[in-house]
């Protein structure tokens, strides 16, 4: 049989600095071949590169240690790290190596190996760590595009990285249980630096980082001055002054990994004071089992991988606060030490071990180097190809969601944040926020790209989700019509009706009773013109109503569903509010901004200027969220849909404002444009110069508006047929359910949905939205 091909370990971590995963690992590793452990370089006076040689024969593996001038650059080092690591290679590995990184650091130097195979174990998401190098990105992007296997220290770790690569395994910490299980041996010596110490003693060991919760450990100790907590292990990137102090809190310094189970014995609660932040994140903390093992119950702060894998062992408690943290120390105290929660413990412990860890991960990096000789192979026999290492790999994600507007948005932000799902967002458009997009004009004025958007809703619902992602600016929106030399309010009041016609209406009666009398009865009211007409008159009509109808639409409005004239009222009263309901308001920082923010979660990756069609050949995902065109998604099976589309003409202009209020609408067909935009009336910003925008509807171009007519809506329902038959497809918002929705409507459309699929398929993590939410249009 074939001696294993060696391992170079590439760590972050001294070999004999704590016990962590590689050293249980490459332990077993080199039980059946050799395994050199790369270690980062050390600064040093010696004006050559060296490494020195560090044989660890209890543990089977030679440490090597690069030793660098101190005053190169970081060209210089990586340069030289490769020379030494060719040596490495040329010398120390009778076969091609393994090479396994803990670190994507080493591959800046690494690359060029011809190796058997690569591995990345991630075991820490370590761009959240303290004084991460801006590289690392970089670097991971890189080795995942080389790696052949990739494993990670834990379930959040693999659920955030697993659409990055194909072969990719999660592996949580595991537990040598014969080791950690002579603390229950009550006989066990005490350590000379614990045998002193009385009351109940609660522990942790570990190293002593950003990730531990120095608050709340001082807090705790001060809360119950009659319990004693040790600390042990290593302070590393902390000021030691930093640390909190109190006459029952003891920093006992580190220890070796043979000398934990005697400090354990005297333990009568383990402790996981951990800080929930970006360093703690993904971390799935090898201690959990460790403790377990020991027979000690433990208290936790709420770190994902705990909570996923302990939380329901009745000694393994979850605490959010100093309070918290003290009631569950009570409680675990209070447990027998030979109680059936230790043998609910130790059953989930039956199925843990790095023994069985490391004989899977051989196995998988076994079939890695078999795949990566084929590939080789082939390429060798194949002179027209171009030599790859492997093959293309197709990206995975739970859900790709098609549109970045607001459905999709909405969407993507809970499956991500709120289900866990690894979320893919593609818009065609080089930006997100859809039609709502916001941004500064040349001239520095922030102005709406597709026409003024004004958020009303009468959902608090609505507004309390939108609220988590941006402050607002009370705004309530007034719109005046160019009518002649006048500038009227719309919608028609009753100071519209006494500036047209010069009248004194001073109570809502004699205003109802003036449009009742211009009123035309008709009998069946199914057109916008019916609605106009039988509400106002025909004059009135014609005024405000038709021309407008007419240029928006490209159709009379006799040709019309009466929907489109029936969402603007006509009131009796002199409120000149263009909207009515109880929230309206503009984002304080824009639109797009509270876009970026809903979308900024390390689940959801967005691409612009990328079209779906491109994109699902090259991804792997459960569902989908189309927020499209539904007619577009089916091809036009039926013949497409008509939309109404809409031109801007943007200019600005040397003076502080333009007109009195944000929009003016131009009923007339005397111009092509339906009305003319002032932006700094909507977003408040105080500038000397001012930005307007004109617009002209049209046929061709972006899809808007659906076009609200009997025949369209026929169309409509046999497309309708079709994505009700595509249940791994959820369509959603104007375009994809051919519905005009204001902006509140959607994000309430895009709730429901989500509450309907969790129904559909209960995600792991995910809490139904409320049943309040509506799944329409709301009133």
């Amino acid at each position: 049989m074939p001696t294993p091909n060696p391992i170079i370990c590439f760590s972050h971590l001294r070999w004999d600095f704590v016990t962590q995963r590689p050293q249980h690992l490459m332990r077993r590793f080199a039980r059946e071949r050799t395994v050199f452990v790369f270690e980062e370089f050390i600064p040093c006076d010696h004006p050559l590169p060296y490494l020195e040689y560090h044989p660890f024969p209890a543990d089977g593996v030679i440490a090597l240690r690069p030793r660098l001038p101190h005053w190169w650059g970081v060209e210089e080092r990586e340069t030289a790290l490769r020379g030494l690591l060719d040596m490495l290679v040329e010398t120390g590995c009778r076969s091609q190596p393994v090479l396994w990184f803990y670190t994507p650091m080493m591959f800046a130097f690494a690359d060029g190996v011809e190796a058997a195979a690569v591995v990345y174990d991630c075991m820490d998401e370590l761009t959240g760590f303290r004084f991460a190098d801006p590289r690392l990105v970089e670097c991971e992007t890189a080795l995942l595009a080389r790696a052949d296997a990739v494993f990670t220290g834990g379930w959040s770790l693999y659920e955030a990285k697993r659409h990055r690569h194909s072969n990719i395994h999660a592996f949580p910490s595991a537990v040598d249980a014969d080791h950690f299980g002579r603390a229950r041996d009550r006989d066990l010596p005490a350590p000379a630096d614990q045998a002193g110490l009385s009351g109940p003693i609660l522990g942790f060991y570990g190293v002593i980082d950003e990730r531990l919760d120095l608050a709340l450990i001082r807090e705790v100790a001060a809360l119950r001055p009659d319990w004693t907590i040790v600390m042990l292990g290593p302070v590393a990137k902390l000021d030691p002054a930093e640390l909190p102090r109190a006459p029952n809190l003891h920093w006992l310094g580190n220890k070796r990994y043979d000398e934990l189970p005697a400090y354990l014995a005297g333990w009568n609660v383990a402790l996981m004071p951990f800080a929930i932040n970006e360093a703690t994140r993904f971390i799935s903390p090898t201690k959990t089992p460790e403790y377990l093992a020991a027979g000690r119950p433990v208290v936790s702060t709420g770190i994902a991988d705990v909570i996923r894998h302990y939380g329901d062992l009745e000694g393994c408690a979850i605490a959010s606060d100093a309070a918290g943290f003290v009631a569950a120390c009570e409680a675990a105290l209070a447990l027998s030490p030979d109680g059936a929660w230790r043998d609910a413990a130790d059953r989930t412990l039956a199925e843990i071990s790095w023994d069985r860890t490391q004989a899977r991960m051989a196995a998988i990096v076994g079939d890695a180097v078999t795949a990566a000789k084929i590939t080789r192979a082939h390429a060798a026999n194949d002179a027209t190809r171009v030599p790859t290492r492997v093959p293309a790999r197709r990206e995975r994600f739970d859900t790709l969601v098609v549109g970045a507007g607001f459905a999709g948005a909405v969407l993507a932000e809970r499956l991500a944040a709120d289900a866990g799902q690894r979320v893919l967002v593609v818009d065609r458009r080089d930006h997100i926020a859809g039609n709502a997009y916001d941004h500064h004009d040349a001239a520095g004025v922030l102005v709406h790209r597709y026409g003024p958007h004004i958020f009303h809703t009468n959902s608090q619902m609505v507004v309390d989700y939108l609220s988590r992602f941006t402050a607002w600016r009370p705004y309530e929106h007034r719109v005046l019509a160019r009518v002649g030399d006048q500038l009227l309010p719309v919608p028609i009041n009753r100071t519209t009706l006494n500036e047209l016609y010069g009248l004194g209406l001073s109570t809502d009666a004699e205003a109802e009773a003036f449009l009742a009398a211009r009123a035309e009865p008709v009998a069946e009211i199914r057109t916008s013109e019916d609605v106009v007409v039988s509400s106002v008159g025909r004059e009135l009509y014609e005024t405000f109503f038709r021309g407008y109808t007419r240029k928006q639409w490209g159709l009379d409005p006799s040709e019309l569903d009466r929907s489109v004239t029936a969402r603007v009222p006509t009131r009796t009263d002199t409120d000149d509010r263009y909207f009515l309901d109880r929230f309206q308001a503009m984002p304080a920082g824009g639109y797009t901004a509270m876009f970026a923010r809903m979308l900024d979660h390390p689940n959801i990756t967005v691409r612009t200027g990328v079209d779906y069609r491109d994109v699902r050949e090259r991804v792997e995902v459960g569902h989908t969220v189309f927020t499209g065109p539904v007619d577009e998604f089916f091809d036009h099976r039926f013949g497409k849909l008509p939309y109404r589309c809409l031109d801007f003409r943007h200019e600005t202009h040397e003076r502080e404002t333009f007109q009195p209020v944000a929009v003016v609408n131009y009923p007339g067909e005397d111009v092509a444009f339906t009305r003319i935009t002032e932006y700094k009336h909507l977003t408040g910003q105080s500038h000397p110069k001012t930005s307007v925008s004109y617009e002209f509807p049209s046929d061709q171009g972006d899809p808007y508006y659906p076009v609200p007519r009997d025949e369209n809506q026929a169309l409509y329902r046999r497309y309708e047929a079709l994505a009700r038959a595509t249940p791994d497809v959820s369509f959603v918002g104007r375009l994809a359910t051919y519905r005009y929705y204001n902006m509140d409507q959607v994000v309430a459309q895009a709730l429901a949905t989500y509450r309907r699929m969790c129904e559909r398929a209960p995600m792991a993590g995910a809490v139904p939205v409320s049943s309040s939410v509506p799944a329409g249009p709301s009133t």
